[in-house]
């Protein structure tokens, strides 16, 4: 029978992805104990290229914006969406939110990797190559056990476990907290090129969001980076891949060809690595946090990547939960529910609602129409910005009847 160590830490965090790294940070920067457990090594490949602007608020927060800043990830000022012979722009430099007015579209293998050695540099010890296979928050201190690459195991107890393992969905499996998604199951196909984009109207300081021609719930990310390439990927319905094939590569190529603004653009691309695929990514959980664990960015909930929410989710949720975990391991009484659940909801649920009017195609019809008052611009600026949770902006505080009268307004003009 194999020993198995065991070993005494403050706060365990589970995953050093962006929200893992983010949360490690601004614990330790308050003078906590923290252990990072991942499983992978890093660079590892991983799609959410494109950040939005309120992201960045939490990487300076944690110490980390500067060397963001210096390592040459391509800006982003904003988002473009085109259909057919449609074509519109949002500056995030104009927002009602008032946040930053740039940030960065970035190959996350550089990027994760990036703000883990900056949590290391702050202090945060991190464990690459290590699994957690079982969990006990029976007893009077969660007890975790994990696998080193060589098949030996030992035990941590922590005063608290923060898991930040994204698609891992590390606790919310291992304690039988996964729910199922009200998302309809999609499937993405992605691949990165060396784009060769020579057109005067393509903004490499934008992401390009493209709708199919004629089946408005298929579309299409275009994200350029600073090194002459880019990632391209198609998002839909499970019955749109029906009769393609298994080549990823011929499907991803396939869709594209049936959308001509898109196929115009990347015409001259040099398509050098393999497609990949994931699917079924829409998820949801029972619950976000329990005793002695709360659940971040996409190891609780991700609804989908239309807008580039996931990440800034995941770091909001990193901020708020390390905030309420600092008080609550200095002694002092907190609210989980009220301070963590409630509030991080509010802005998913937002989040949420222009998802779905994205592909029943009433925020399509406010994003492609041609006029709009500059304020309500500036609006829905805030929102593909990532702010979310400002509830001062009308199309937060009630994003459902507020979308629904622009988008009747939109509708009628367009008759």
């Amino acid at each position: 029978m194999p020993t198995v160590d065991t070993e005494r830490r403050q706060v365990i965090v589970i995953g050093a992805g962006p929200s893992g790294a983010i949360a490690a940070a601004l614990l330790k920067r308050n003078g906590h104990d923290v252990l990072i457990i991942e499983r992978q090594h890093f660079p590892r490949f991983s799609i959410g290229e494109s950040l939005l602007s309120h992201c960045l608020d939490f990487v300076e927060e944690a110490g980390m914006l500067e060397a963001v800043q210096a390592a040459g990830f391509q800006l982003k000022n904003g988002a473009a969406f085109a259909w057919g012979e449609r074509y519109s722009t949002f500056d995030f430099g104009d927002t009602f939110s008032h946040g930053k007015p740039t940030t960065f579209q970035v190959q996350r293998a550089d990027f994760d990797k990036l703000l883990a050695d900056q949590a290391a540099l702050q202090g945060v010890e991190i464990r690459y190559g290590e699994t957690i296979i079982s969990a006990n928050f029976e007893l009077a201190k969660p007890q975790l056990s994990a696998r080193r690459e060589d098949g030996s195991e030992y035990s941590i107890e922590a005063d608290f476990v923060l898991d930040a393992s994204g698609y891992g969905r590390v606790l919310p499996r291992l304690l039988d907290l996964e729910a199922p998604s009200n998302f309809p199951m999609r499937q993405a196909v992605f691949t990165h090129v060396e784009d060769h984009i020579d057109s005067p109207h393509f903004d490499r300081e934008k992401i390009l969001i493209t709708t199919h021609p004629t089946q408005r719930d298929i579309w299409f990310w275009t994200i350029p980076f600073s090194n002459g390439r880019c990632s391209v990927g198609v998002v839909a319905a499970a019955e749109h891949f029906e009769g393609r094939g298994d080549d990823l590569d011929a499907c991803l190529r396939g869709f594209i060809a049936e959308t001509p603004s898109l196929a115009k653009v990347l015409k001259s691309a040099h398509w050098d690595t393999p497609a990949r695929t994931i699917g079924g990514y829409s998820a949801n959980v029972k619950t976000l946090h329990g005793p002695g664990f709360a659940l971040l960015g996409n190891a609780a909930e991700f609804l989908d990547p239309v807008f580039s929410s996931g990440v800034t989710i995941a770091m909001r949720s990193a901020s708020m939960a390390a905030g309420v975990l600092h008080r609550q391991l200095q002694g002092e009484s907190v609210d989980w529910q009220r301070e963590f659940a409630e509030p991080l909801k509010r802005g998913v649920d937002t989040f949420r609602c222009y998802v779905e009017g994205w592909y029943t195609g009433t925020f399509q019809d406010v994003i492609y129409h041609q006029g709009g008052t500059p304020e309500i611009r500036r609006m829905i600026s805030a929102i593909l910005a990532g702010y979310a949770w400002d509830e001062r902006n009308p199309f937060v505080s009630e994003p459902k009847r507020r979308l629904r009268m622009l988008s009747e307004i939109c509708a009628s003009d367009a008759t």
